[in-house]
């Protein structure tokens, strides 16, 4: 049994077992025009479609705030959510500490300054500095594809908001954190498919017919229940996307 094939049986038991079914709620092959379904932020960021689907790039310069760049969907999702798509990176900057993050269901903090919507506060994130997320909004947070002098290749889950910027390495972590993870090569397409089901998240990665999954318990967290889905990439990052799903569970 393939780990692919493996990882599909046990989603499927679960999901039936609970008497609910996934639906499909948002797709994205990423060749169409990406402002119909997406917002961006990152004032030195871009992103292109084309046949091979949605190449979206971070800005240019190493450790500079400005050269981040997150893209959301313009869609909402509530209750548990799936995604899946099609991810390769582009850039090569092995030497350059930056991860790219998928951004599970966030909302603001539903206060006048952070609304609940964050597409009403996009204008203040267009330096897309990270405490601007990790301190305004609720969410998921799972980094991947990570690169750098010191610490690179490992996969990790964050729930936002942490309550200042001193506590957010260790406030807002979600164990385990996965080390030396060698994966997303350059150039290579890496299927992944994330979800959030109750207190449990998973992700996993496949290329080559092999498998690679990460699983969390978020029950010590207060429950993320709807939101957006957004990609982030840190400085420099540029990576391609495509035949992006997004399904809730029904049945509940």
């Amino acid at each position: 049994m393939t780990g692919r094939l493996a990882t599909l049986i046990a989603i499927a038991a679960t999901t039936a077992a609970s008497g609910t079914e996934w639906r499909l709620a948002f797709q994205d092959d990423g060749c169409g025009a990406w402002e119909q379904n997406w917002f961006l932020e990152g004032a030195m960021a871009w992103v292109t479609n084309g046949t091979d689907g949605m190449t979206f790039s971070a800005g240019p310069v190493p450790n500079e705030n400005t050269s981040h760049a997150v893209l959301w969907t313009r869609q909402g999702f509530k209750g548990d959510v799936k995604v899946e798509y099609d991810y390769t990176r582009i850039d090569d900057h092995l030497d350059v500490g930056a991860v790219n993050i998928l951004y599970i269901q966030a909302t603001g903090l539903g206060s006048e300054e952070w609304p609940t919507d964050i597409f009403l506060s996009t204008e203040k994130r267009g330096e897309p500095w990270m405490k601007s997320y990790f301190l305004h909004m609720n969410a998921l947070h799972i980094s991947y594809s990570c690169s750098g002098p010191d610490r690179a290749d490992y996969v990790s889950a964050r729930r936002y908001p942490a309550k200042d910027t001193a506590s957010f390495q260790t406030e807002t972590q979600i164990l385990p954190v996965y080390e030396d993870i060698h994966l997303f090569e350059p150039g290579k397409t890496y299927h992944i498919v994330a979800v959030k089901q109750g207190s449990q998240l998973s992700f996993s990665a496949e290329c080559d017919g092999q498998v690679n999954r990460f699983e969390w318990d978020t029950s010590a967290f207060p429950p993320v229940t709807e939101g957006r889905i957004g990609f982030r990439h840190m400085w420099t990052r540029c990576s391609r996307y495509r035949n992006i799903k997004v399904f809730v569970l029904n049945g509940k």
